[in-house]
């Protein structure tokens, strides 16, 4: 008797041992918002467990990067079966559908191992503009309202990722730099409401592995745009724009926007793998840069280039050089870009023709293209922006074919 007592107390005691605490684990959330949002703007988890406020539409407040996104990391028991929503604060700015209707609640197991959860708001509830229809591939980011010591207003960065950024964590890669950043890769920001599909071309190329993987950095323009891309004042019809204030834009690109992307980006930071590309004035002002800061870049992308400005001042100072630069320089122009005429393809070839008597190979470090028809704009340049890239960055161990 005395024995099954014990017994009975020993297995009472077993039996009413507390329960081990759950395990907890960090998930990390990683937010996209509208563009329209604010850079100020606040970004908060509102969910079903305590650490998220129960559904109060605050709980658990997001921390902006600089690249635009929004990120908090939270400690969660393993197992919960949390749901939550993403808001601006309050149920009044809660998240929507790109619409503007209601989203189911999103919902999430909490495992033992770390989560990273990746997340798009497409709308805000008291968004009352209907979102602008973005037509962007990839891993975008972005840095918002860059301010210059050397440049008076401030300009977005868009930044394309290669398709195996997050899962290569400890690769390098090579960085394109590009001017005119809201023309290239997204039709809702577009000056005419084209762009150059460069997300989408790279994003192919890539993957096909036609492409040597990269980072393109597109820097939006301003209103000070002819004066940043032009190293001198034009002397023709456009000397009332003004110019001549290349070489501040240059000290931007140079001293702080490079330094700015190889710190927030995985990238080859030395002159061999870094690259710069534009149209039109932003043609001009790559050779013109390219020239003046051959230890920073020296992939070139010259495409439609304004060879006319400052009476041709570009075509002068390739004549100038002392030495030819170590830079592998892709020019094109098409044949119908000033409106019939033959001179703009006449001052390209000028251009061409002065690389060459420098010392530039066609074939090696010269690409030169006349492209038949085409005209100034967006969708031409978007026609052969495969073309330029394969050029610049072929993939390792292949050479672009002359």
């Amino acid at each position: 008797m005395a024995l099954l007592l014990w017994l009975a107390v020993g297995l009472g005691i077993c039996g009413s041992a507390p329960t081990p605490p759950a395990k907890d684990t960090l998930v990390t959330f990683d937010v996209a918002v509208p563009l329209e949002t604010g850079e100020q703007e606040e970004v908060w988890l509102s969910g079903n467990h305590p650490s998220l406020g129960k559904w109060d539409g605050k709980g658990v407040k997001l921390s902006r990067n600089p690249d635009g996104r929004y990120v908090t990391t939270v400690s969660l028991p393993v197992g919960t079966k949390l749901e939550y929503k993403l808001t601006r604060g309050s149920w009044d700015t809660v998240e929507k559908d790109v619409s503007g209707k209601e989203i189911p609640n999103r919902t999430l197991r909490v495992n033992p191992e770390p989560q990273h959860v990746v997340l798009t708001v497409a709308r805000w509830a008291d968004q009352t503009k209907t979102p602008a229809q973005h037509t962007l591939t990839g891993n975008i980011r972005y840095l918002r309202a860059v301010a210059s010591h050397f440049l008076s207003r401030k300009r977005d960065i868009i930044v394309w990722l290669p398709p195996d950024y997050e899962e290569n964590s400890r690769r390098r890669y090579p960085v394109l730099y590009m001017h005119d950043g809201q023309n290239l890769m997204d039709s809702a920001t577009s000056f005419t409401g084209a762009e150059w599909r460069v997300d989408e071309m790279a994003q192919k190329l890539v993957s096909a592995r036609k492409l040597e993987p990269l980072i393109i950095v597109g820097v939006y323009n301003t209103e000070d745009r002819f004066a940043e891309y032009t190293q001198v004042k034009d002397t023709g019809e456009f000397s009332r724009l003004g110019g001549g204030n290349a070489d501040a834009y240059g000290r931007f690109l140079v001293e702080e926007l490079k330094p700015m992307i190889d710190r927030t980006f995985r990238t080859r930071p030395n002159p061999e793998d870094t690259g710069l590309a534009g149209s039109s004035l932003g043609g001009l002002v790559t050779l013109y840069l390219g020239l003046k800061y051959p230890n920073v870049f020296r992939r070139l992308g010259v495409v439609s280039p304004s060879v006319f400005w400052g009476d041709k001042d570009i075509v002068t100072r390739v004549k100038a050089l002392k030495k030819k630069q170590p830079l592998k320089i892709w020019v094109d122009i098409g044949t119908e870009e000033s409106k019939g005429s033959q001179e703009t393809v006449d001052d390209a070839r000028l251009l061409r023709d002065a690389l060459v008597a420098d010392g530039w190979v066609e074939g090696k470090d010269l690409k030169y293209v006349e492209v038949p028809g085409a005209i100034h704009t967006e969708t031409a340049w978007a026609d052969r922006i495969d073309q330029i890239l394969k050029y610049l960055y072929p993939p390792p161990g292949r050479q672009a074919s002359p």
